[in-house]
């Protein structure tokens, strides 16, 4: 029986150049739509039980961020469920993958997906608490649903806190971060869930690239838009998904914003501020050092010794989402940056950063809010 490699399916991406010689089946990550940016990979193969099979990426230095290949390992999975890291190496040019499958198919992606499947069934278990409502605030440039929750009470008085992910389609680690949070927060049984629930209501955005996710991209939308660089002006044409999220935060307004992320290159959980802002002034500083004390303290997974440099003030670019909504609604607001590689300070052998440390990471975030909302 050959050996058969496909994509056609959601989040799928690769090109098969040659697969006649299984010690080099040579593929290339195919270019989001409308853009130049690759680097999300995501195959199926078939028919490799028992074979030493190298699977050579031969673009894999035309991608978006080549350093993110140093030290990467990719993920694989017989079920689509469990996604562990496989023997990878990089050679400045080429990516090779060396496995030898024990079943008749095994996928290979650059990080372990979270299907659309996987997403309309997190939204349908949200919905189903007493305590969350479901929206559609909007299309999709491909005219899918964005999908929008809002967990707790109407009581005005309380904090508004925002949380929203995957705004690059590609850093799936984003949506698991979300499927974690939302599991924990909706716990009626968690005393932790239930106090910061009495003092903030919780809006979510869990995918703003609905789109760009079901292509298989890695960084924009189905126009070949990069979402994260339009919030000083969004438009309906170019960045629904922008437009409508960010009117829905006019409509309600904002205390706190979380947008969630992935790094390719960096292995470290970190976050990055809003020093850049023209009005970040003491309140935000503290409130800053403060939520990244607290969570340090809670998680050991984040740290701040690695990280991207901090903007001098009034330097911030303010078309990237977290210094936009920081500046425009004075509050807090950061960007989380989650591995493709290890995190090296807690390195897992087995699995890399994970979408299990992902699920983690998120449900730790109630405990963080809990502890700061008060001086939001």
């Amino acid at each position: 029986m050959s050996i058969n490699i496909s994509d056609n399916f959601d989040a799928g991406n690769i090109e098969v150049i040659n697969r006649d010689n299984i010690s080099s089946i040579k593929l290339k990550i195919k270019k989001d739509t409308n853009s130049d940016f690759l680097q999300w990979f995501y195959f199926r193969v078939s028919g490799a039980k028992g074979k030493s099979c190298s699977f050579k990426i031969i673009n894999a230095s035309e991608s978006a961020y080549p350093e993110g290949w140093e030290n990467y390992q990719a993920r694989a999975s017989y079920d689509r469920l469990d996604w562990f890291i496989v023997p990878t190496e990089f050679n400045g040019k080429e990516l090779q993958i060396d496995f030898t499958p024990e079943y008749d198919t095994v996928y290979f992606a650059y990080f372990a997906p979270f299907s659309y499947e996987q997403h309309l069934d997190m939204i349908s278990f949200a919905q189903m608490s007493p305590i969350c409502n479901h929206e559609i605030i909007g299309k999709t440039c491909e005219g899918r649903d964005i999908d929008f929750l809002k967990i707790g009470s109407e009581a005005k008085e309380k904090k508004k806190l925002w949380i929203i992910a995957r705004q690059h389609p590609g850093e799936t680690m984003a949506e698991w971060f979300i499927s974690g949070f939302i599991d924990r927060l909706l716990n009626l049984e968690d005393s932790t869930s239930i106090s910061l629930l009495e003092k903030a209501n919780i809006y979510i955005v869990p995918n703003m690239n609905i789109d760009g996710s079901i292509l298989g991209n890695l960084r924009v939308n189905a126009k070949g838009v990069n979402l994260n660089r339009e919030w000083a002006s969004p438009s309906k044409e170019r960045s629904p998904e922008v437009y409508f999220v960010k009117n829905k935060m006019k409509e309600i307004g904002m205390d706190f914003n979380l947008d969630v992320h992935g790094d390719e290159a960096i292995p470290y959980v970190f976050i990055s501020g809003i020093e850049g802002i023209p009005s970040f002034d003491d309140r935000l500083k503290n409130l800053s050092s403060s939520f990244m004390d607290i969570w340090k303290t809670i998680s050991p997974d984040i740290q701040d010794k690695y990280g991207y440099p901090k903007n001098e003030q009034g330097k911030a670019n303010l078309d990237i989402c977290s210094k936009r909504l920081g500046e425009d609604f004075k509050c807090l607001s950061q960007t989380l940056e989650m591995p493709f590689k290890q995190n090296d300070n807690i390195p897992d052998e087995d699995f890399g950063w994970s979408s299990e440390r992902s699920i983690l990471l998120g449900k730790s975030l109630v405990t963080v809010l809990n502890n700061i909302v008060e001086f939001l």
